[in-house]
């Protein structure tokens, strides 16, 4: 009887790699940027959360000591019971369920009823998902450092992998000039059968900035502009103000979570698409009561960042356009952990097919089973509570 399974151990595998070629920014050391012969080192984990079924929900992230100590002897099929009661206790945080709890619960659920998490939520619409190279921030050290860095790049990416999209990370505290010279020279190399998109991730300094580089988006016809504001993009009158004085549709929304604040988002028109994340908006249950919210606006949700679980999100809905592959370097390259043993399912720049699209998986639950031995290989350590 599935009523009598209960989560009997979860189990947090940490590790560390190091990935070539990149460092962080050095003004402020917050984002990364290509630097030559530099070594920058990373963590990571692995969620798995065990049941009485013998059957484990597994997922790349972690989990702190009171919510582990809560789903002990728990369903682990009271998906939505146990995300309402982690979205209250974490009121005092962001209001956010924990998204790696959640989607391992989806992970455990599909290899219980053996099916891919895309038909647990009602079946793929597409089985190949569009994707746009998403870059890392421009740098002053020879990568990514002109407009025509950008732009040969976006070709490349264009003409030998495929992609129908890219998404520049222009740069930080870099002059407005070159940013405008960028955005327009992509463009200008690509030509207009390419969507284009930008991301500035906060890091323009005023509002005349933010709108000379909108202004350039409208007229490079670009997709959307996302989060060009400092702040991390909180005040929905900026936004809104914004949307007045250009053409160019906005996405914000990244830093803004769960449910009720992506309502007030769209409600105070302070954006065109929808941002949503399953490892920062509540998991894939959260993700998909936003992914309806937005649809009852008529308006599309844009997933951030690349994931097994995003690929399973994607594959269920109408309402989206491009599976966003990031962050990859014209110069860098393998910059993800390893933890599959398929290069289709690490999103580095040559995951996708010729047509610029990455798969869904067709196992059950997440679909893909982990490379262990590379986990075991870069283990630093266990956290277990049973």
């Amino acid at each position: 009887m599935t009523r009598d399974i209960k989560i009997t151990r979860i189990v947090t595998t940490h590790f560390d790699y190091q990935i070539a070629d990149l460092a962080l920014e050095e003004e402020l050391g917050f984002d990364t940027v290509y630097k030559k012969g530099g070594r920058l080192s990373a963590s990571g984990g692995l969620l798995s959360i065990e049941t009485s079924a013998g059957i484990s929900g597994t997922v790349s992230g972690g989990i702190d000591s009171r919510t582990a100590q809560y789903l002990l002897g728990r369903n682990p099929l009271d998906r939505e019971i146990i995300w309402h009661d982690l979205k209250r206790s974490r009121r005092v945080l962001d209001g956010t369920p924990p998204g790696a709890v959640d989607i391992a619960l989806w992970d455990f659920a599909g290899k219980l009823y053996d099916a891919p998490i895309y038909e647990l939520l009602g079946g793929g619409w597409r089985k190949k998902l569009p994707a746009y190279a998403s870059t890392y921030h421009g740098d002053e050290n020879g990568g990514l450092a002109t407009p025509d860095d950008f732009a040969q790049f976006a070709l490349r990416c264009k003409q030998e992998y495929g992609y129908p999209a890219f998404k520049i990370h222009g740069w930080v505290n870099g002059p407005i000039e070159r940013e405008v010279a960028a955005v327009l020279a992509i463009r200008a190399v690509v030509g207009d059968d390419m969507d284009l998109l930008l991301d500035p991730a906060g890091c323009f300094p005023t509002f005349e900035d933010v709108l000379k580089v909108g202004r350039a988006c409208d007229e490079a016809r670009y997709m959307w502009y996302e989060d060009p504001f400092r702040g991390g993009g909180f005040s929905r009158f900026a936004h809104a103000k914004l949307r007045e004085l250009i053409t160019t549709p906005i996405l914000m929304g990244e830093h803004v979570r769960g449910l009720e604040a992506k309502a007030d988002t769209i409600t105070a028109g302070a954006t065109d698409f929808v941002r949503a994340n399953a490892h920062a908006d509540g998991g894939i249950t959260g993700v998909m009561k936003i992914a309806a919210l937005a649809e009852s606006y008529g308006l599309d949700v844009e997933l951030h960042g690349g994931s097994l679980p995003h690929r399973h999100i994607m594959a269920t809905l109408r309402n989206t356009n491009y599976y966003e592959l990031g962050l990859v370097h014209p110069l860098v390259g393998d910059s993800k952990p390893a933890v599959y043993n398929d290069r289709r399912w690490l999103d580095e720049l040559d995951s996708v097919d010729e047509n610029g699209c990455v798969e869904v998986p067709e196992g059950p639950g997440l679909g893909v089973e982990f490379d262990r031995e590379w986990i075991e290989d870069h283990k630093t350590g266990e956290t277990v509570y049973q």
